[in-house]
């Protein structure tokens, strides 16, 4: 029986574990890929606070992890599967099945995060950390002067393009229809900027490269002709999705699987707690996913000495 499990082992759920364990809570983490989570397939953080200049990815990891191995705490490589609430009890407990084992826990902490919709084209993973990226703001200084693609047609792309004009020589818009999603003051601020340029009703193919990103492949959706596009760095955003599915609708989500909570990092069940990427808000990013872990674990900490 634990006091607080912690589902996710990155940048929200390290954060959550150096708070609980400072409290001195009886804690696990869980996490089904690797310590860091999505945020390892950026190479370089620039702007983390206190790093000027930038940090490796790894490098920031590592000292996230090292604060919380020195207060003993057990990170565990397994999948969670399904999470179940024992409300028969006076006091609710929580059992955790994994693809090896099942736990117990008193309260939970989900920072298990979200993922970048892929494309889902021939070398995108390939190239992924290489040229390929989901985060602007993460990695656009590392291509000052170069001329990059963002694909989608949405607010956040629209955004991130206008981000990436302040370092890119050229950035050009790729989207599969004539009309853009964004908000109509967004699109007309992109296509005032003279380093966006559009590239409608066509869709991407493949993303050439051997070690870094060459060009992309790109396909007009009515005349079915092809050409490539010279290019060093692809930015796709086509939406994002929680990894929340494990929780069958135990907590209240948004329409997209976003799990909400207030301010505290207070789910919709007594002793949950959600913080990071896999909670509803307005931006995604390594330092906000700290502050939220920090806030979950004190929350946390609260309503274990209230039982």
């Amino acid at each position: 029986m634990y006091d607080v499990i912690i589902i996710g082992a990155g940048p929200a759920g390290l954060a959550a574990a150096l708070y609980a364990g400072r409290y001195r809570m009886n804690i696990l983490v869980l996490e089904k890929m690797c310590v860091g989570g999505q945020i390892i397939l950026s190479s370089t953080i620039e702007n983390f606070p206190g790093f000027p200049g930038g940090i490796s990815t790894q490098e920031l990891i590592d000292k996230f992890k090292q604060q919380v191995d020195e207060l003993g705490t057990n990170i565990v490589i397994e999948d969670v599967l399904e999470l179940g609430l024992n409300s028969k009890l006076k006091t609710p407990i929580y059992n955790i099945k994994t693809s090896d084992k099942s736990y117990e826990a008193k309260s939970v902490i989900v920072a298990c995060g979200a993922q970048s919709k892929r494309l889902g084209v021939k070398g995108e993973d390939r190239l992924t950390g290489h040229g390929v990226s989901y985060c602007a703001t993460c990695d656009g200084p590392l291509f000052r002067d170069k001329d990059v693609v963002v694909v989608g047609g949405g607010d956040r792309a629209l955004e991130e393009a206008i981000f990436l004009t302040s370092y890119a020589r050229q950035v050009s818009v790729i989207h599969r229809r004539q009309q853009l999603r964004a908000s109509k003051i967004l699109e007309e601020k992109a296509k005032q900027n003279t380093k966006i340029n559009f590239i409608l009703d066509s869709v991407v193919e493949e993303i050439v490269g051997i070690n870094r990103v060459e060009a992309v492949k790109i396909k007009d959706i009515k005349t079915d002709s092809e050409s490539n596009l010279p290019c060093q760095g692809v930015f796709i955003f086509v939406g994002i999705q929680p990894n929340t599915a494990f929780l069958n609708q135990l907590l209240q989500m948004d329409q997209s699987g976003f799990i909400i909570t207030d301010q505290e990092m207070k789910t919709s069940r007594d002793g949950m707690f959600a913080c990071g990427d896999c909670r509803r808000k307005g931006l995604y990013q390594v330092v906000n996913a700290c502050a939220e872990g920090a806030v979950a674990a004190h929350s946390a900490h609260k309503y274990l000495l209230s039982l």
